[in-house]
């Protein structure tokens, strides 16, 4: 089959662009085609802020889908991210060739403004059920107002439009909570069918894990990522038996390390295999987050390696 992979890369790499190339891989070892088209959101901010202005409607992006289409003649398209340099332009695009769209929703972009439904640390679903317009009150894409005004503009014309259920087959839901929250957004729910993230086996442990003192927490530094409640539990909770390792960078980074109480260790951002040497010699990993996570990749690794995982019961984690 030849498949085309369509994808708008994050100005700072996660887990989801890292999806992205694990099914790249594991299709074409399956003796699948796999033509990739990625568009990249710029990170200087005069460029950034003209590709956030096209967010809408890039007749551009669209323009250059159709001749990745033409030369690629794919049998079906797999679309992951297209905010914001792509926009919902490229989907028109694979309609009008005719081309059947599979598209995994990784997080609640086309609901939310800021994609987490999270709002100065708490949970919040108004975009959800209200339309999105008191996030630009509120500040809620990047703390601007203008900002906000664009991505909410987006939801609400494109809700209004029908625009995904209109042009996309089939939607990849991630957690029965994400289908739930999407169901009550209006998409059809015989179109939003369950999928999931894969990583490879990374091997046998060398010991149990209740012979290790290390914990892990791996990933972004950021806020919606709750490193700053595991920080707050541990001060309250350590013990000289224990000690926490944090692996992961962020704009969170400097604030946590000086918040941190004694027993933490901030690593930054460390090479995949050792991080998956640290899971497999770990007796537990944290992933603390205080937005509705989808399906992370480090859980999946976790689980793999054997590692008890420690989780916020929110979301699709306790899924």
């Amino acid at each position: 089959m030849r498949i085309l992979q369509l994808h708008t890369r994050y100005r700072q790499a996660g887990g989801e662009d890292a999806v992205v190339g694990a099914e790249r891989a594991a299709l074409e070892r399956a003796g699948h085609q796999i033509h990739q088209h990625i568009e990249e959101n710029p990170a200087s901010p005069g460029k950034a802020a003209a590709a956030l202005a096209g967010s809408l409607w890039n007749p551009r992006s669209a323009r250059r889908v159709i001749d990745v289409i033409d030369a690629a003649r794919p049998d079906v398209a797999h679309v992951h991210n297209t905010w914001f340099a792509s926009s919902p332009s490229v989907l028109s695009a694979l309609r009008r060739r005719h081309v059947p769209v599979v598209m995994t929703i990784h997080n609640y972009r086309l609901v939310c403004v800021n994609a987490l439904f999270l709002r100065d640390g708490v949970l919040c679903e108004k975009c959800l059920d209200n339309g999105p317009w008191s996030a630009v009150r509120h500040r809620c894409y990047r703390g601007s107002r203008a900002t906000s005004a664009v991505a909410a503009a987006g939801i609400a014309v494109h809700r209004g439009l029908d625009t995904w259920p209109r042009f996309v087959d089939r939607f990849i839901v991630l957690s029965e909570f994400a289908r739930s929250r999407f169901v009550r957004a209006g998409f059809p729910p015989h179109r939003l069918i369950p999928g999931s993230n894969f990583v490879e086996d990374p091997g046998p442990r060398s010991a149990a894990p209740s012979a290790s003192r290390d914990v892990l927490y791996v990933g972004r530094l950021s806020p919606e990522k709750g490193v700053h409640v595991l920080l707050d539990a541990w001060r309250t909770a350590a013990s000289d038996e224990l000690r926490l390792i944090v692996v992961g960078d962020g704009p969170d980074r400097a604030r946590l390390e000086e918040k941190a109480p004694p027993g933490v260790a901030f690593l930054g951002r460390r090479p995949t295999v050792e991080v998956m040497g640290r899971l497999l010699q770990a007796r537990a990993l944290v992933i603390p987050s205080v937005w509705y996570e989808g399906q992370p990749v480090t859980a999946l690794e976790g689980l793999a390696a054997g590692t008890p995982l420690v989780l916020s019961g929110i979301g699709g984690l306790p899924e």
